[in-house]
């Protein structure tokens, strides 16, 4: 059997995440420590607080709404370790009955809890607006903000409470269907059987007739299973369908837009200018690919092939790290100091291993943890930039932990910004340090490719939610349906370099934003955008920009968009804003064009 086939192995020295700062095991009596106080806690509240909150002066309603956190935060803390057990091996039977019995738990104390919000919204304006002159209760004002976004879209508390109280059966199961089902697949490649995860990495393999025998067994694997997955995706949008038109939201993106605190219309500028950019940006970069590559025509397998000459050595572990830190504490030794916390403790799980998410996150756990980051090291440059990515994440969340459980997440469209900006910090560092000419137009391919991925795939991938949930309005869609949009929206996106085989139409099936995060895809857009145009304005020499920066991360959700841009001379709601992080990426392959030869 080909070496190149074989499951892949970790990287030495790739770290293994200790979960004991949150519970010692699934067995921890902590644990059930915690679920019984949650439940004490959740039955006092409702006796003390049901009914009532309209009575309340300013200390009272922001007395209630402190307690209203720490039993969010006591939840918190166990959902997160069953969460992260899961993430960790989803195929131990132990495990998944452990997750799912801890996310049945949570529901049932907190339906107990679901009527805060609902009379919190009830309230009159004008009465919240006197009950804030207490300071007491201002500091919560960014939750009320928040949370009065989705007053139009409240139904009464006993449909709130049926709806919270079935989600464990409804759309939870058919996401746990889902991972249970990708973690389990296998892929046959020469022999072998690889997961989904390490078939994947194939395709970024050097061999060409490597990466064609795995697309294609991907694509058999998949259509195996295409059914089960198209079920699922036609069951979990037709259950969004129902609660969207309960909620009177105007569209299936709307819902998730709230959430983000983005109005439908930025959203659609956003969209609107990057699809706009497909032929400056995607048609024009891979014509190159195709011509660097010596083929006239390149096919799904090729997109993400190494350019020749391009070795892609093998990063170990620690070199990556350094690469990472160095990244970090040179733009603000503040940064680095939290960066090097995630190397110096058990908080990042890099290795390979079955049963593992195929995916990469970093998840902040509750305030008086730390955050956690899960990834798969295989040693490539891409890796490094993964590291660096969600090590932006983490950092973003340590910083916010201070503004407690309730405000420190930020909505999906910022959550990225730390991320991307972090990638970006390391992608400079590396590159300016470049000094071979052939080397650095690697790199900057390398990293054109990598912004495509994050800015047009990313909203290739909305556009075919929003074209799918649409038409599952009409009535459910079979598979052949479901593929031939996701064709559409991939010819559209990658432009006419391309060649799609009809095995590529399964491939949808794979991405699970899809299914844990409807419309969730185009926050990644957002943020590289974001980040591309406020990365102009650090090298352009922003007077104080490292401490504005630090500080917008701090403030976590408490403040929107605008304010969060606006110290940086920045507007999201201009049009132009998306034209200059579009500019940034076109100015890459223009520089790419010019030294092509």
């Amino acid at each position: 059997m080909s070496n190149a086939v074989t499951a892949a192995a970790s990287v030495p020295d790739s770290p293994v995440w200790d979960l004991s700062d949150l519970y010692a095991g699934m067995d921890d009596a902590a644990l059930e420590r915690d679920f019984a106080e949650a439940d004490r806690a959740a039955r006092a509240f409702e006796a003390r607080c049901k009914g009532k909150l309209a009575a309340l002066d300013g200390q009272g309603l922001a007395e209630a709404i402190g307690e209203y956190e720490r039993i969010d935060v006591l939840m918190g803390r166990a959902v997160s370790y069953a969460g992260l057990l899961f993430a960790g091996n989803s195929q131990d039977p132990a495990i998944g009955r452990f997750y799912q019995s801890t996310n049945e738990r949570v529901t049932e104390i907190s339906s107990r809890l679901v009527f805060f919000t609902l009379e919190l919204n009830g309230l009159d304006d004008a009465h919240l607006a006197r009950l804030l002159e207490d300071d007491r209760l201002r500091r919560w004002q960014p939750f009320l903000r928040d949370l009065r976004v989705f007053r139009p879209h409240q139904l009464s508390q006993e449909v709130e409470s049926v709806l919270h109280e079935k989600s464990v059966t409804g759309a939870q199961s058919w996401s746990r269907l889902f991972d249970e089902t990708m973690a389990g697949l296998r892929v046959e490649i020469d022999g072998g059987k690889l997961t989904v995860g390490d078939a994947l990495n194939l395709l970024s393999d050097r061999d060409r007739a490597v990466r064609e025998r795995a697309a294609k067994a991907i694509g058999v694997t998949l259509k195996e299973n295409i059914r089960l997955f198209s079920l699922i995706t036609n069951t979990l949008a037709k259950d969004k369908e129902i609660s969207d038109k309960l909620r009177s939201y105007p569209r299936p993106g709307s819902a998730r837009n709230r959430g983000n605190m983005v109005e439908d219309e930025v959203v659609d500028a956003l969209v609107t200018a990057v699809t706009g950019d497909y032929a400056r940006l995607s048609h024009r970069y891979y014509a190159m690919k195709a011509k660097w590559l010596g083929l006239e025509t390149l096919e799904y397998w090729d997109r993400n092939a190494p350019l020749p000459a391009d070795l892609d050595a093998k990063i170990s572990w620690d070199e990556a790290r350094d690469r990472v830190l160095g990244a970090y504490e040179g733009f603000a030794p503040e940064l680095g100091g939290i960066a090097r916390r995630f190397f110096d403790r058990p908080w990042i799980d890099a290795a390979l291993r079955p049963g593992k998410s195929s995916g990469a996150f970093a998840h902040p756990t509750v305030p008086d943890a730390h955050p956690y980051i899960l990834m798969n090291y295989h040693g490539r440059s891409r890796d490094v930039m993964t590291l660096a990515h969600e090590l932006g994440h983490g950092i973003h969340q340590v910083l916010a932990a201070d503004q407690g459980y309730l405000m420190g997440s930020t909505p999906l469209t910022l959550a990225e910004t730390a991320s991307v900006f972090g990638e970006m910090l390391t992608f400079r560092a590396v590159l300016d340090a470049e000094t071979d000419p052939a080397r650095r137009r690697r790199m900057l391919a390398g990293k054109v490719e990598d912004m495509l991925n994050t800015v047009v795939r990313q909203i290739a991938f909305y556009r075919f939610e929003t074209l799918l949930h649409d038409e599952r309005r009409q009535g459910e869609l079979l598979p052949e349906r479901i593929g031939e949009i996701w064709r559409q929206v991939q010819t559209e996106s990658l432009g006419p370099a391309f060649h799609f085989t009809p095995d590529y139409d399964q491939f949808w099936a794979y991405v699970p934003h899809f299914v844990h995060s409807p419309f969730y895809v185009y926050a990644y857009a957002f943020g590289d955008c974001l980040v591309n145009a406020l990365f102009g304005v650090f090298k352009a020499g922003h007077p104080g920009f490292q401490q504005k920066y630090i500080e917008m991360l701090k403030a976590g959700g408490t403040k929107r968009h605008q304010e969060l841009l606006a110290p940086f001379g920045l507007d999201a709601t201009d049009p132009d804003f998306w034209r200059k992080g579009l500019d940034v990426i076109s100015g890459f392959i223009d520089e790419l064009e010019r030294n092509d030869g």
